[in-house]
């Protein structure tokens, strides 16, 4: 009978394919726009990577331009902001960072609109505002290559059939599977396990008890206190287990890539670091205030040593470090 509800509830779900990748490809109309993109001596491509932490690759690819990032939201904003500056033409330094800027905040709009619109498509009421919001966010997260928003929704469905095959709350079950993933993506992501993480956001934001025991225990941390728990492990290890869902070289490339940039982070004074050319490439912008030429070179040192003692990682990596002073006045 179990063997047959599983069955019946596996095939009543189609699916798509793993399709997560690290790059995006930027198409133009002429190789012309190349140059205006690159700008005298290179200070617009260097603007924009320092301004979206991406790597933008201009190379012989005809009418088309590489963007690289591991982090799909970043590549996301990068792309945006260059339809945007080569629809308008005005492509410089000042005006790259306020496309930018607006770009960000038009992404984070989208992404709660992606939020409600999943909430509807599944029937699910009455979420808090800031979990709406992290189900958006879902759509530009992978695990192990599978689409974080569209694993999500895919265990959601298939815990209503199987909840609704045991004569259980079906409406729960479904709740409980959108969420259960919520902890991959924290905005701030402290050293916790996804599971626990998702429960603790979930009681902060009003869930249920027996949603947030699922949501914790899915992954065997917690014990099980729901009756809905058990389907969730279940309907969460069917839907990451069908061939073709899940990709394990990008997550342990995505997870080394992270390690890079959080390294840097740890230092003092540092206050963004982007890892480029797959992770042959650290780079470290500090804050110029706070930090001086000779302080810029020890960090780079000291971060340098602190990957060779820390990391596996294959070749060598390049750190660099950017500290920039600006002037700025205002004629009035």
């Amino acid at each position: 009978m179990k063997q047959k509800i599983v069955i019946q509830t596996i095939q009543r779900v189609a699916t798509e394919h793993s399709i997560e990748n690290s790059v995006s490809i930027f198409n133009i109309e002429s190789d012309d726009i190349k140059g205006r993109i690159i700008g005298r001596e290179g200070r617009n491509i260097r603007a924009l990577e320092a301004a979206t932490g991406v790597e933008i690759v201009v190379d012989d690819t005809p009418e088309a331009i590489i963007l690289s990032c591991f982090d799909p939201i970043r590549r996301e904003i990068a792309r945006l902001s260059l339809h945007k500056l080569v629809s308008d033409g005005r492509i410089h330094p000042a005006r790259i960072e306020e496309v930018v800027s607006k770009t960000s905040k038009q992404l984070e709009n989208e992404i709660i609109e992606t939020g409600k619109r999943t909430c509807i498509d599944l029937g699910i009421h009455g979420l808090h505002p800031e979990l709406i919001r992290m189900v958006g966010r879902m759509r530009y997260r992978s695990s192990y290559g599978q689409n974080l928003l569209q694993h999500s929704r895919e265990t959601a469905n298939l815990c209503a059939t199987m909840a609704s095959e045991l004569g259980l709350n079906a409406k729960a079950a479904k709740r409980a599977g959108l969420l259960h993933d919520i902890g991959k993506v924290p905005d701030d992501e402290p050293e916790l396990p996804h599971a626990i993480l998702g429960m603790k956001i979930a009681e902060k934001h009003g869930e249920k008890p027996d949603i947030c025991n699922a949501i914790g225990a899915h992954h065997d941390e917690i014990e099980m206190t729901s009756i809905i728990a058990p389907i969730i492990q279940v309907c969460d290890a069917i839907s990451g287990a069908r061939p073709g869902a899940r990709r394990e070289i990008v997550e342990s490339y995505i997870q080394r890539i992270k390690e890079l940039e959080n390294i840097a982070l740890t230092q003092p004074g540092v206050i963004k670091s982007y890892a480029i050319q797959a992770g042959r490439e650290l780079r470290v912008i500090v804050e110029s205030e706070k930090v001086n030429d000779e302080k810029a070179a020890a960090i780079s040192f000291e971060i340098s040593q602190k990957i060779q003692n820390e990391m596996t990682y294959p070749g060598q990596v390049k750190v660099t470090v950017i500290r920039e002073t600006r002037a700025v006045n205002y004629a009035k």
